[in-house]
């Protein structure tokens, strides 16, 4: 499998961005998807994962209620939506692929295939 990470960019606080995962090579129906990100002098974290065929989630603390990880079979992409970005949310943001058990979801080191990141920046 290869991801490719798209969509980045800088945007207010307050804004909206959506982050595009596309698998070009395999397909996803059997992985769990991951967004991760990781800011300046902090370690990669995860943010938003999802069973790319089911309806499982999950959500980093301090984002629930404001992105979104869906995904288009067809298209073989998963989405993050972000909304009320705030300046902390700040990253390079990165896609994965893996196997884990919904335990460990929050995990970077069960994830086996990784697309390049994606800077997102918010600042006025």
């Amino acid at each position: 499998v290869q991801l490719q990470a798209s969509g980045g960019g800088l945007v207010q606080p307050g804004g909206s961005l959506r982050l595009s995962c596309l698998a070009s090579e395999g397909s996803l129906s059997r992985y769990v998807l991951g967004w991760f990100r990781q800011a300046p002098g902090k370690e990669r974290e995860a943010v938003a994962v999802r069973r790319f065929s089911g309806g499982s989630t999950w959500y980093e603390d301090s984002v629930k209620g404001r992105f979104t990880i869906s995904r288009d079979n067809a298209k073989n992409t998963v989405y993050l939506q972000m909304n009320s970005l705030k300046p902390e949310d700040t990253a390079v943001y990165s896609c994965a692929a893996g196997l884990a058990p919904y335990s460990q979801w929050w995990n970077p080191e069960t994830y086996y295939y990784w697309g390049q990141g994606t800077l997102v920046t918010v600042s006025s």
